[in-house]
């Protein structure tokens, strides 16, 4: 893992007790109003134990040790990374190995706004940082830290509106970016939104209005079908190809992707049949799933392809850990974030989808041995160590090596992304 996530920064060192081989780090997005990712938040953790032991110092510093050995880009795919700081590594430089363009440090809640504080924070914005006030409530002698901050996060679930409203209002003289956290639905995104929050954290993009009693349209309905053929043991190639060049978008995203570093094909190529030839069978169903998956995502958050993308990779990689089949499992993991790409519930769409019935039941959240790869991924998404730790191990995972193939799934789906 170390060397996948090759670090662009120069060597640190390390102390003893932060020298682990495997580190641990979820990401949790960051969109503005159109749906465009503007950063993540890095939450780590320093093992694979159901929670941390330890110091809040202790666990920050291995998150400055992660962000080294690894390089923050490659942790946040190249935007902005939003980092929980404590008073160690602000007044003691510690977070200065951290790119400041690239680096949004959070002061938590718990820390006073003292005279040392301030100057911690004044010192590293003039070095270029930016600052964001996490978990925000208003408190006594705040001031000097909101005229530095170009952020304010406050917490969705643990304040209410009336309680929003007071705490905008006091914000209004400050020239700061309203982040609201913990947005889990569209109702919540629209509340933000008309209170005037212009960044949300959150996965409401996975839960959008979905649309009822409406049936899937006919070309969508054969792009899942191009997805299930991809995925059989015996490829049809013949009518694989009939029903792909009768979509042009798709054959154009086909097309590219196999004239992409991607795939290092070094001839041209101009048919679909063409490509299974160049590329061989195994890689013409990945870029091919990769392609129709862009296509369905249509005009949705480019974040629902990133993550479908990390998710499908994911559980192609780790189900040699669980005897699960792996070409099974990428398309569930792609298939999994079906509903926010088509705004159609599971429940209406798996009938439509020739899958195997324990596939279909893990998509619609059924506790299946299918479904336990991306059970914990999901809990991963949004940091739930907790969950994590008992879904591994009742399902006698182990977790490092889970770890290990998130790392390399959010590489890769980087690395796939960049071509749409």
């Amino acid at each position: 893992m170390a060397t996948l996530l090759a670090s662009a920064n120069a060597p640190a060192k390390v102390s003893p007790e932060l020298a682990v081989d495997l580190r641990y780090v979820a990401r949790q997005p960051i969109l503005d109003l159109h749906g465009r990712l503007h950063g993540y938040e890095l939450l780590f953790r320093n093992g694979p134990g159901v929670a941390f032991h330890g110091d809040g110092n202790l666990a920050t510093r291995t998150m400055l040790d992660n962000s080294v050995v690894f390089g923050l880009g490659a942790l946040s795919g190249g935007v902005t990374a939003f980092i929980n700081c404590t008073l160690e590594s602000l007044t003691e430089a510690l977070v200065d190995v951290l790119p400041p363009s690239m680096t949004v440090l959070e002061i938590l809640e718990t820390l006073e706004p003292t005279p040392e504080l301030v100057r911690a924070c004044r010192r590293l914005k003039a070095a270029g940082f930016r600052i964001a006030l996490d978990d925000f409530v208003w408190k006594p002698g705040i001031e000097p830290l909101l005229q530095l901050a170009d952020y304010v996060k406050v917490d969705f679930i643990q304040t209410g509106p009336s309680a929003r409203k007071k705490l905008l209002r006091q914000l209004s003289d400050y020239a700061v970016a309203l982040i609201a956290e913990k947005v889990e639905t569209r109702a919540e995104y629209e509340q933000a939104r008309a209170e005037g929050f212009t960044l949300i954290q959150g996965y409401y993009f996975c839960r959008p209005v979905l649309l009822k009693n409406r049936s899937v349209p006919r070309n969508r309905l054969s792009q899942v079908e191009i997805l299930r053929m991809l995925h059989d043991e015996a490829i049809d190639l013949h009518k694989l190809s009939k029903l792909v060049k009768r979509d042009t978008s798709l054959t154009y995203r086909l097309l590219r992707l196999i004239n992409s570093p991607l795939c290092a094909v070094r001839q041209e190529v101009c048919s679909v049949q063409g490509a299974l030839i160049a590329v061989g069978e195994t890689v013409f169903r990945r870029i091919a799933t990769l392609a129709i998956t862009s296509e369905l995502n249509g005009d949705q958050p480019e974040e629902v392809l990133r993550m479908a993308f990390v998710r499908a990779r994911f559980c192609e990689l780790a189900a040699r850990f669980c005897a699960l089949n792996s070409a099974e499992q990428y398309l569930l993991g792609m298939l999994s974030l079906l509903p926010a790409m088509l705004r159609l519930p599971m429940e209406e769409l798996t009938p439509t989808l020739p899958l195997r019935n324990e596939i279909r039941m893990a998509l619609e959240g059924a506790k299946v041995p299918e479904g336990v790869l991306l059970a914990w991924l999901s809990s991963h998404e949004h940091a739930d160590w907790d969950a994590c730790g008992s879904i591994a191990c009742a399902g006698r995972l182990d977790e490092d090596k889970l770890v290990s193939c998130y790392a390399e799934a959010v590489v890769w789906a980087e690395s796939a992304l960049h071509f749409f």
